[in-house]
């Protein structure tokens, strides 16, 4: 099938070009600047007014499958994900069974070769027992080793320091962590306790899980990549201490989330548990400083977290309430606010989200707008406000932050490996994406 998209404002490498896209069944064929090809095609896109980017690749979802289906699923968040703008996508290990082993790996592909509508890989979780498996591991087919360097959901903690050293030394993949010192966490909960009862408002989670527990864990997780000359990519910071950090190394690299980007801590007197997640977001400073640091290349990836609960269990507090929250089918609408308020250029958003996940990860033909690649492509429009309703939601947890919000860009439609996934509201479920390819 041959696909024309015409009269788009094309963003990528950097610039912005008025032109035209030619698919050749799941390829890229051409693109052709301004004028339009003389030639037939089997569906015609008009683009008009209209800008067309790279497909989102988001480098950090939790989809909850296997084993946490009753709050999501492959199916429910890859539906989600394509309402977004978002056609590849990096799953977490923390399912039920963990992906700590290889077999556990092979049964998540297996799923997502039947039920995933864009594309998709998985991370293999490291424990303290692991570091054996990594031998086994394809490199080709996975992004990464996921590293729980503080207590978070799944009980997934690596705490024991040789266990870490021999990871950093031995790990061929990048290693993608979550930094936060357990004990500060353990220690700042016990005295929150103390002080407040059983279970601490959620506002107080900010001091709890701590910029002292992210920053010392983030340093740990530094000096061992430097040490072992290790590919280390450093999950949601959220501090604006965590960045001081980070110098221009080529192996080591830091993601932002979208909630710790568009949501401050004083948020929690409105949404209340429904923005907790781990880390906290943090001040409104620390907000500044990340929305700076995207700007300026100090951090090179902006993913999600996605991290869908029930809301039955975002009842509570502190101690009660689950983390996480579900962004993915939002997550390009509201980075795309950022460029309104001239925190980010369009270009740079495209670098954050599409180009750089792509070239960190070396994910082959993917990311960018070039001949030759998959054709895995959005089409975004401005000026088009609408408001979050429930019935908008796709993710099967059936609520978002987002919820009541008004966006002024709308995601049109979302082609998937030359096929037309999402358009007028609609995903197309019949569809089904690929396994990623790497390096």
């Amino acid at each position: 099938m041959r696909t024309l998209i015409k009269n788009a404002t094309i963003v990528n490498d950097g610039k912005q070009f008025a032109g035209s896209i030619i698919i050749d069944g799941d390829i890229i064929a051409d693109i052709v600047a301004a004028e339009q090809p003389d030639a037939s095609f089997d569906k015609v896109i008009d683009a008009s007014g209209c800008y067309v980017l790279p497909g989102v690749i988001d480098d950090h979802v939790h989809f909850r499958e296997p084993g946490l289906t009753a709050k999501a699923d492959i199916d429910s968040e890859s539906c989600a994900a394509a309402a977004g703008g978002v056609t590849s996508y990096f799953d977490m290990p923390n399912t039920n069974p963990q992906t700590t082993t290889v077999e556990a790996l092979e049964e998540k592909f297996e799923i997502a070769s039947r039920k995933s509508h864009v594309n998709y890989s998985f991370f293999f979780g490291a424990t303290n027992e692991n570091v054996g498996s990594f031998g086994k591991l394809d490199v080709h087919r996975i992004p990464g080793i996921k590293l729980f360097m503080g207590s978070s959901t799944g009980n997934m903690l690596v705490d024991k320091s040789n266990t870490l050293e021999q990871i950093f030394k031995n790990a061929e993949l990048p290693i993608m962590t979550h930094c936060e010192s357990t004990e500060i966490i353990n220690r700042n909960m016990a005295e929150a306790k103390a002080e407040y009862g059983d279970d601490p408002d959620v506002s107080m989670h900010m001091k709890i899980r701590s910029e002292e527990a992210c920053v010392e864990s983030t340093r740990l997780a530094v000096d061992l990549a430097r040490k072992y000359n290790a590919r280390l990519h450093v999950a949601h910071i959220s501090t604006a201490r965590e960045l001081e950090l980070f110098e221009n190394e080529d192996n080591i690299s830091a993601e932002a989330t979208v909630g710790h980007l568009f949501f401050s801590n004083a948020d929690h007197q409105t949404l209340g548990a429904r923005i907790k997640i781990n880390p906290a977001i943090k001040t409104t400073e620390d907000r500044s400083a990340l929305r700076r640091a995207i700007a300026d290349g100090r951090i090179s990836v902006v993913g999600t977290d996605h991290a869908p609960h029930l809301l039955s269990e975002k009842q509570g507090g502190c101690a009660k309430a689950t983390s996480g929250m579900p962004m993915i089918q939002f997550s390009l609408v509201t980075m795309l606010e950022l460029v309104d308020e001239g925190v980010i250029s369009l270009e740079r958003l495209v670098e954050l989200m599409c180009h750089n996940p792509a070239m960190l990860f070396e994910v082959r033909r993917r990311g960018f707008i070039r001949k030759g690649y998959k054709a895995d492509l959005v089409i975004v429009r401005s000026g088009c406000p609408w408001t979050v309703t429930a019935d908008t939601i796709i993710s099967k947890c059936g609520w978002s932050p987002m919820e009541g919000h008004t966006y002024n860009w709308k995601v049109e439609t979302t082609v998937c490996n030359g096929h037309i996934v999402y358009e007028n509201g609609c995903v197309d479920k019949l569809y089904i994406g690929e396994p990623i390819e790497f390096r």
